[in-house]
């Protein structure tokens, strides 16, 4: 079953080097919302030092917490396609490559310079700039669903927990890891320093772009608490939802299976 509609837009990047699959463009124009816009200029802008200052700015940990999350995803996986949303720089991909060469995947973003900066690291990925909350993927269609670091940047993540549900084959599996709102005060109190004050700085020496990191400081408190997010999973389809946490509660998972109803 084809994970994406045939006709996925007519905005496609420039021919890619050989051996790349090209990035498509499926956005809709009508749904380039303000802060949606907002938020795909700022990715695109710090594109191009996005994986330096994860590296720098996590001590390299993110990468155990990817890995962490697709062993979760791979637990009870169902035969089929696998979507990577929110991907950014395609770290997940490239994992999800190296775990599951033989199954299609599809690494979808809104911001397409995101993707042109990733896309080397997995050759063989269907690449396409599109809406999380408006997923032009067909239904049921996919065994499991992924998304690291982006649901915070949703301007509905409800609505885009109601996509993933649409999408997954019944017995899918969706696993969203992220920087919650942290419940614990000492966790609360290592988000407010990091994010108010290394974060931007750190942004700023290698990007030179502190307002972006500013950005992502605020998005990380003003977003759910993962207590807040098992629920809405629950309320979109997912049974079975699990949640784990990651370095203290700096980040967690949560996990759920499509309802078979």
């Amino acid at each position: 079953m084809p994970i994406a509609p045939s006709t996925v837009g007519s905005n496609a990047a420039p021919s890619p080097a050989p051996g790349l699959v090209p990035v498509l463009d499926a956005r809709r124009p009508e749904l380039a919302e303000s802060h949606a816009t907002a938020v795909r200029s700022m990715f695109d802008r710090i594109s191009p030092t996005y994986d330096l200052l994860n590296r720098l700015m996590s001590l390299g940990i993110d990468r155990r917490w990817r890995e962490r999350a697709l062993s979760e995803l791979a637990r009870d996986l169902p035969p089929g396609p696998l979507l990577d949303v929110c991907a950014g720089t395609l770290d997940l991909s490239a994992a999800m490559r190296a775990r599951w060469s033989d199954r299609p995947l599809l690494s979808l973003d809104f911001a397409r310079d995101m993707l042109l900066a990733g896309r080397s690291k997995v050759p063989s990925a269907a690449c396409l700039v599109g809406d999380a909350m408006r997923l032009p993927i067909a239904t049921h269609s996919v065994a499991g669903f992924i998304c690291g670091f982006g649901v915070r940047n949703l301007s509905d993540p409800r609505a885009g927990l109601r996509e993933a549900a649409r999408v997954l084959a019944p017995g899918g599996v969706c696993v969203i890891l992220e920087f919650y709102r942290p419940e614990r005060f000492t966790t609360r109190v290592f988000h407010a320093l990091y994010g108010r004050f290394l974060l931007p700085l750190m942004g700023r020496i290698v990007s030179g772009d502190g307002e972006a990191y500013r950005y992502l400081s605020r998005s990380m408190q003003g977003f759910m608490t993962r207590g807040q997010y098992e629920e809405a999973m629950r309320e979109a389809g997912f049974e079975q939802v699990q949640a784990w946490e990651l370095t203290l509660g700096i980040a967690s998972i949560v996990r759920g299976v499509r309802s078979r109803a």
